[in-house]
């Protein structure tokens, strides 16, 4: 008994609730990472976009970004160089989702998210793995993947390739993997336009120069 009349807690009793804490604020902290726009981290409101690193966004800050050119001041969108480098996400709305963020004295559910998979209706959360198909903008859960294996999108019916996916919300680990691929992708552009351009001046100058005359002909068999 303590001091009080109450009982004292057990150690492991201490341990499991600790625990229990623990888990709990990484699960709200995970569920507000896909609340919050990363570049201005006000609440996130449709229309919403995501970069290549799976990063999301109010589609509104990052034109007015683009516009004044200051994204390539802040680190977390530096790679975001135009309208190309984003994709406005189409998301499924959770019917079932009550707002009510501005009620202080109403417990708020963090595992119920304003979206939801079209498939397997798991709430994005945080807590469950999800994916933007890059072609069209779709999302989707990993789980809907795993157990609907198809080249048809499941939000639009389109094409769905494994390579045009981008994982939404991911780790360290996974925005390095996709930080590489980015830059791979820009490095071989560049020099797919070099050789285009080497190719167009080649033309050109045949153009210019007209076809070999017959005396340029005799000169080069001579000096054979």
């Amino acid at each position: 008994m303590g001091a009080d009349g109450g009982s004292i807690p057990k150690r492991c009793e201490l341990v499991k609730n600790k625990k229990s804490e623990e888990k709990f604020d990484k699960n709200v902290k995970l569920a507000l990472k896909w609340r919050i726009c990363q570049l201005t981290q006000e609440r996130l409101r449709k229309p919403i976009v995501a970069c290549r690193y799976g990063r999301l966004y109010n589609k509104d800050s990052i034109l007015e970004g683009i516009i004044s050119k200051s994204l390539s001041k802040t680190p977390i969108t530096k790679h975001i160089k135009n309208m190309k480098d984003i994709k406005e996400l189409m998301l499924t709305d959770n019917k079932e989702y009550i707002d009510n963020v501005d009620k202080g004295d109403t417990f708020k559910d963090h595992n119920k998210t304003p979206f939801i998979c079209p498939v397997t209706f798991l709430p994005m959360n945080g807590i469950h793995t999800f994916y933007v198909n890059w072609r069209c903008g779709c999302v989707f859960s990993e789980k809907a993947l795993k157990e609907v294996q198809t080249n048809i999108c499941y939000g639009c019916s389109g094409e769905l390739n494994q390579d045009e996916l981008v994982m939404l919300n991911p780790d360290e680990e996974t925005i390095k993997i996709y930080e590489k691929k980015l830059e791979n992708e820009r490095l071989t552009k560049k020099e797919n336009k070099r050789k285009r351009n080497i190719d167009k001046i080649s033309f050109d100058t045949m153009i210019s120069d007209g076809p070999p005359s017959k005396e340029k002909a005799k000169i080069k068999i001579s000096t054979e």
